[in-house]
């Protein structure tokens, strides 16, 4: 029997109940109480389906809370390791940056001790090659000082 026409029955119960004054009815307790048993029993699929499809959709929900969080969670997770990796990358350009300036430093300090090293080598040549010369110039003065003597004495 359909619930339709269970529903039929309970309601031709009820229009064949005793009517009292004040609208009231009485009606038979175990034929209505029949009819609820038998609308309980032949409750369709649809509803049974129904049924079951709401608490399929509870765990759907349920299943998709948890899929959404760990989403979000793993995209938490990521940015974290990004920001991470972006504060690394900014820590190493800062410690590039500070070797670079360190570097340039040492390398000015190099340049100036070369320079300065090259000067005093250039300073002390041109002080032995200067002592050369004026001890040439003297010798050649000497020599040229015993020149007339010895012409004197070879003639």
């Amino acid at each position: 029997m359909s619930i339709e026409e269970l529903l039929e029955q309970f309601d031709e119960a009820l229009e064949t109940g005793i009517k009292m004054p004040g609208k009231r009815t009485v009606v038979n307790a175990e034929k209505l109480r029949a009819v609820i048993d038998d609308i309980r029993l032949n409750i369709p699929s649809e509803i049974k389906q129904a049924r079951g499809i709401v608490a399929d959709r509870a765990d759907i929900i349920n299943n998709a809370k948890r899929e959404a969080d760990g989403i979000i969670r793993n995209a938490e997770e990521r940015a974290n390791a990004m920001v991470s990796q972006e504060e690394i990358t900014k820590l190493a350009r800062e410690k590039a940056a500070e070797i670079i300036a360190d570097a340039q430093a040492k390398t000015r300090e190099m340049r100036k001790a070369a320079q300065e090293f090259v000067d005093d080598i250039m300073r002390r040549a041109d002080e032995g090659l200067t002592a050369n010369l004026n001890e040439v110039r003297k010798t050649r003065a000497s020599l040229k000082a015993q020149m007339p003597h010895q012409a004197t004495k070879n003639d």
